[in-house]
Parts: structure tokens; sequence; C-alpha cells
């Protein structure tokens, strides 16, 4: 009985021996190591540069709608009057005209359409750009004279000048920021007009015997 004990011992011994090299041998158990998300870097130098000129291009185009736009409002300042002159002769034309009097809607509106063309541009000469004006100024010494449309002084200057206003150069300052600048830059910040420059030096509202003064005889 002894020995039979003493044999399972024994062999519970070498099955326990050989079952620790096959332990030591398995691979580790498999663990749910999922990869984590791939941080996402920032634009590249080319995704970069790319957007960069994207926006300098719609800036530019923005600008260059603006500055149309603004050209625009100018230009339909000047028109702003002469539009009502001619609404209002309309109008009272067409009361005539239901009440039975057609022959004497005749005379208000042509009344109300004259004072439309003087106060309009259509009364003044070519006008021109500042920087333009300003150069050919200095080549002839003609004077530059800036005006604006609706001005009763401008209306006055170009009226007693007659056929010598054609010899200066005229600029509207409502068609040229850079005429209205040059305005304001020799008026104290306001926009006095007509501003006449002659021989290089401001003035307004000045005499229109004295502008013409300033013409050569040759002209």
């Amino acid at each position: 009985m002894a020995r039979l004990l003493d044999r399972i011992t024994a062999l519970a011994v070498v099955d326990q021996a050989r079952q620790v090299p096959r332990q030591a041998g398995r691979e580790p158990a498999p663990t749910d190591r999922r990869p984590g998300p791939v941080p996402r870097s920032g634009p590249g130098p080319v995704r970069a540069a790319r957007a960069g000129s994207f926006c300098e291009r719609r800036a530019a185009r923005f600008e260059q709608h603006f500055d149309s736009s603004i050209a625009c409002v100018f230009m339909m300042r000047a028109w702003i009057l002469p539009l009502l002159l001619v609404l209002c002769g309309s109008v009272l034309a067409a009361g005539l005209i239901f009440t039975g009097s057609p022959g004497a809607a005749t005379a208000p509106l042509l009344l109300f359409v004259l004072l439309a063309g003087v106060h309009s541009p259509l009364v003044f000469p070519k006008s021109i750009g500042a920087l333009e004006a300003q150069r050919r100024s200095a080549v002839d010494g003609r004077p530059v004279v800036f005006w604006r449309s609706g001005c009763k002084y401008c209306l006055r200057l170009r009226i007693r000048l007659g056929r010598s206003a054609r010899q200066l150069y005229w600029v509207d300052i409502w068609r040229d920021p850079a005429g209205a600048a040059a305005v304001r830059a020799a008026n104290d910040g306001n926009e006095t007009v007509p501003t006449v420059v002659a021989a290089g030096r401001p003035h307004a509202n000045p005499d229109p015997e004295w502008v013409r003064e300033q013409l050569s005889p040759s002209e």
C-alpha cells in the first residue's frame, strides 16, 4: 500500500513538471487593443496657400465692386435734382391735362424741363479727373475749376464765363473722389465750390472776371 501511494505521488510530480514548460511556451492571451483615432493634422502648406490666395481674390473682387458702386452713387447724385424737376413738371402737366386744359400744360412742362437742363451736368464743359486736370494745368497754366451740379455759384461762374469756360479744366467733385479730396484739403475740410486753382493756389468762389483774367491772351 505504501509503495502504491509513493508511485501515485511520483507520477503527480512528473506530470506537474511537464505542464510547467507548456505554460511557459504558451502565447499570451489576445487582448482587445483597438487602434486609437489618428489625430488630424492641420491643412498642409499647399492647401493653406490656396486658401490664402482664394481669400485675396475674393477681397480684391469685393473691393472692385465696392469702388464701382461708389462711382455709380456719385454719378447718380448729379442727376437727382434734374430728375425731380422733370418729375414735378410731368405731374403738373398731367394734372392740367386731366382738368381739361391740355394747352396750359405745355408751358409749365417746358419750364421744368429747362430748369432741369440748367441744373444738370450738360450745361458745364466736359469734366475730367483731378489728377489729369492738374497735369494739364502744370503744362499750359490753365486754371482748374472744381464744381458740382446744383450749385448756383458754379452755375453763375459758368454763365458769366461764356465761351471762355471751355478753356478751363473742369472737375466734377461728385464724380471724382480725388477732386472732392483736393477741395476739402484747400478749404479746411469743406467741399466749397466753385474752387478755382490758378498758378497752384486755390481760390474759393472767385469773381468770374478774375477767373477770365487768368487765361492768357492767346487763348
